[in-house]
């Protein structure tokens, strides 16, 4: 199994690319079920997630046609076509791997009439239920039985009928099955209390193109007036912001000045916010967001929150970068129970993190120091790469599959701005 291994102590200067969104990408793949006409996505990132959600529909009997395939290519062009599809089940050997996969339950009951889909896995950062999904389907007239560690959705005779759903608490993945179930609905469908995320915002914009008819994209409460068919269509993946605000915040962590090619400001502010709280430099420039940092960072307390509050996803990024300021920071997790799994590891390092319940004081170091650590999760997984880029002599990190899942050529990114960094295979 693969490790990477940093030498940290370089400043980072120069150029980072940032790829298409994983967390959008995700959703607009499924996509394709609702149409029998080619659907065509650009930018997609070059991930093991993309990959596996490639095989799963490749399983419904879609086909998948690949360009911009070319090794020094960062992103690719994927042509998906559903002209038709031979299996309404998605099985648990593929999506156990990937919670994503529970994302083509909305869109194949709304083609197809009937999905069954293995209840979903992914990063073991907490108990995350799908019964909200559920319950928005069964409010547009799905009829829902649970056995067997499978769902299975029908809807009536003719399609979903359309009606009124209200969230009790902001559901991201909820959302989005909801709305690709109701763009085929007979009827309307109404969301109250919806996910406002910009990859909800790409997720629209794309339904749109194929044809839908959506209303109040970008707010929390959304009206899908139902149509008979969609079309196919050509989109372009939204960049990846928390991506962006990961390399913000090595930049932040090993000082120097990074433009990150593709970040867009408006679609991470809360990132943004606190970067620029803790006294690091971020401004747009043409085409991205030009970082900066030198001397200590400031402390910061802040809380997670669904959009546009703080990312979630960033929160351990923030954590291994304020080991390395000056004086005691706070943080909160609101969103999973389960998320500070990357303590221990960056402990090991010399950082001093205590934790209680969901929250963490972090009290800044004067230094880290390399050691073998473990990735836990995605995101933990980038902390401990944040971490060796400031730490003293070598750090080696394993388990880096984690990694793959979220960070398009990551090592080789980091690379390009001056980081020694490399990945090496098992001994």
């Amino acid at each position: 199994m693969d490790k990477i291994i940093i030498r940290g102590g370089n400043k980072l200067k120069g150029k980072i690319p940032i790829s298409g969104a994983k967390n959008s990408a995700l959703t607009l793949l499924p996509c394709a079920l609702l149409t029998d006409e080619p659907l065509t996505l650009r930018n997609l990132p070059r991930l093991a997630d993309i990959d596996g959600f490639q095989h799963l529909m490749n399983q419904f009997g879609i086909s998948t046609t690949i360009a911009g395939s070319r090794p020094e290519d960062f992103g690719r062009v994927m042509t998906l076509e559903a002209t038709r599809i031979t299996s309404s089940v998605a099985p648990y050997e593929l999506v156990r791997k990937m919670r994503a996969s529970i994302l083509v339950l909305g869109p194949m009951l709304a083609r197809m009439g009937e999905a069954t889909v293995s209840l979903p896995g992914g990063c073991a950062i907490g108990n995350r239920p799908i019964d909200l999904h559920l319950k928005a389907l069964e409010a547009f007239g799905a009829e829902i039985e649970l056995a067997s560690g499978y769902v299975k959705a029908t809807a009536p005779k003719g399609g979903l009928p359309g009606g009124s759903y209200t969230f009790p608490v902001v559901s991201v993945g909820a959302t989005e099955n909801a709305l690709m179930a109701a763009v085929l609905a007979q009827g309307t469908c109404v969301l109250h209390n919806a996910a406002r995320e910009p990859e909800i915002v790409d997720l629209c914009n794309l339904l749109v193109a194929m044809g839908a008819e959506i209303e109040g994209i970008g707010s929390s409460d959304l009206t899908i007036h139902g149509k008979d068919r969609l079309h196919g269509a050509t989109y372009r993946v939204m960049g990846d912001r928390i991506e962006a605000g990961s390399y913000a915040c090595a930049v932040a962590t090993t000082g120097g000045e990074v433009e990150l090619v593709g970040a867009n400001e408006g679609e991470m502010q809360a990132t943004v916010d606190a970067l620029r709280t803790c006294g690091v430099t971020v401004e747009p420039v043409k085409g991205g967001l030009r970082v900066a940092s030198e001397g200590r960072l400031k402390p910061l307390t802040i809380s997670t929150a669904p959009y546009p509050g703080f990312a979630t996803d960033m929160q351990a990024q923030f954590m291994a970068m304020l080991c390395m300021a000056d004086g005691a920071s706070v943080l909160t997790e609101t969103i999973f129970e389960n998320r500070y799994m990357h303590v221990p590891e960056l402990n090991r390092m010399g950082a001093h993190i205590e934790t209680k319940g969901r929250t963490a004081i972090v009290h800044g170091v004067p230094k880290l120091t390399g050691a073998p650590v473990m990735a836990t999760d995605l995101r933990a997984s980038m902390s401990l790469i944040i971490a060796g880029l400031v730490a003293e002599g070598q750090t080696e990190v394993s388990r880096i599959y984690h990694l793959d899942r979220g960070y398009e050529r990551l090592e080789e990114k980091l690379s390009l701005v001056g980081a020694d960094i490399e990945r090496v295979g098992a001994d």
